[in-house]
């Protein structure tokens, strides 16, 4: 499978990616695009149909091989459990569930859960792919370590406050859409096997660090735009500014001249090692 992968906390523009707003428009492009919906004949078994209405969105799939992508960008693993906010006819968490990884599909039509359930139990996963019929913005989904979605830009801004919220490190992986001026992880797309919506974002929700913190018997004092970290070390009558400041997760590095500070940071304390001498560091944070 060919595939092209941009990795580093500075992504921001993802090259041509079809964009549909939450608007009439986008639900006519999305009908006329897929040759709308009709309804089922009385008996019949529900097979869902591309463009059809939901709450929020049309019904689009996702590529099985943009699923598959999307999975291998978030490194899910059998520890990991993972929520799909949309899930649609479960082939996403399916798939995780064939992985070994437990794996919930938050969906609003009651007849795509059912359809799930259904193809849950013929792939043999029942026991790791389970399906809730619910609304994505009045669900909890704190305990997830991976968060799927394949929603719009606007509905991503109204989940954003709450995945931030989120323990740091949760991976959040999204189709095409962005996350507006949160910056992306990482990003990739693919050719084979996907003919439109082929493109996979990756977030790891950041811990929070901005404030003042005592880091020996200096102050440090950060300020923060997601993963992206700026401020100043205090070091007796001499301030310095830091450089390179980023957050992956829990895990903080920045500069302050010529040190480099790398660790982990746990609430209000935070420390690792700093190079050159690989000697270590702590810091307390005092305010926020």
């Amino acid at each position: 499978m060919n595939t092209n992968v941009v990795r580093g906390f500075g992504v921001r523009k993802l090259g041509v990616l079809p964009v549909v707003r939450g608007s009439a428009f986008g639900v006519l492009a999305f009908v006329l695009a897929f040759g709308g919906v009709h309804a089922q004949t009385p008996g019949e078994q529900y097979k869902p149909l591309v463009g059809q209405a939901g709450k929020d969105v049309v019904w689009v799939p996702t590529a099985q091989a943009l699923v598959d992508k999307m999975l291998e960008l978030a490194r899910v693993t059998p520890q990991d459990y993972l929520i799909d906010l949309g899930s649609g006819d479960g082939r996403l968490v399916i798939t995780a569930a064939k992985r070994g990884t437990r794996a919930l599909g938050i969906e609003y039509n009651p007849d795509m859960v059912e359809l799930s359930k259904r193809a849950a139990i013929e792939a043999g996963v029942q026991d790791k792919a389970t399906f809730v019929k619910a609304d994505i913005f009045e669900s909890d989904f704190s305990q997830a370590t991976v968060i799927t979605m394949f929603l719009l830009p606007e509905l991503n801004l109204r989940l954003r406050p709450k995945i931030l919220d989120l323990k740091p490190g949760t991976r959040i992986v999204s189709n095409t859409f962005t996350m507006d001026d949160w910056r992306t992880d990482e990003y990739a797309s693919i050719q084979e096997g996907c003919s439109s919506w082929c493109s996979a974002l990756l977030w790891y929700v950041p811990a929070k660090v901005a404030g003042t913190w005592r880091l020996g018997q200096n102050e440090l004092v950060l300020t923060q735009q997601f993963q992206m970290i700026s401020g100043t070390l205090r070091s007796g009558g001499q301030t310095t500014p830091i450089a390179d400041g980023r957050l992956r997760g829990a895990d903080i590095a920045f500069t302050v001249g010529s040190a480099h500070y790398a660790g982990h940071v746990s609430g209000d304390s935070m420390g690792g090692t700093v190079e050159p001498g690989n000697t270590a560091w702590t810091a307390a944070r005092t305010s926020r």
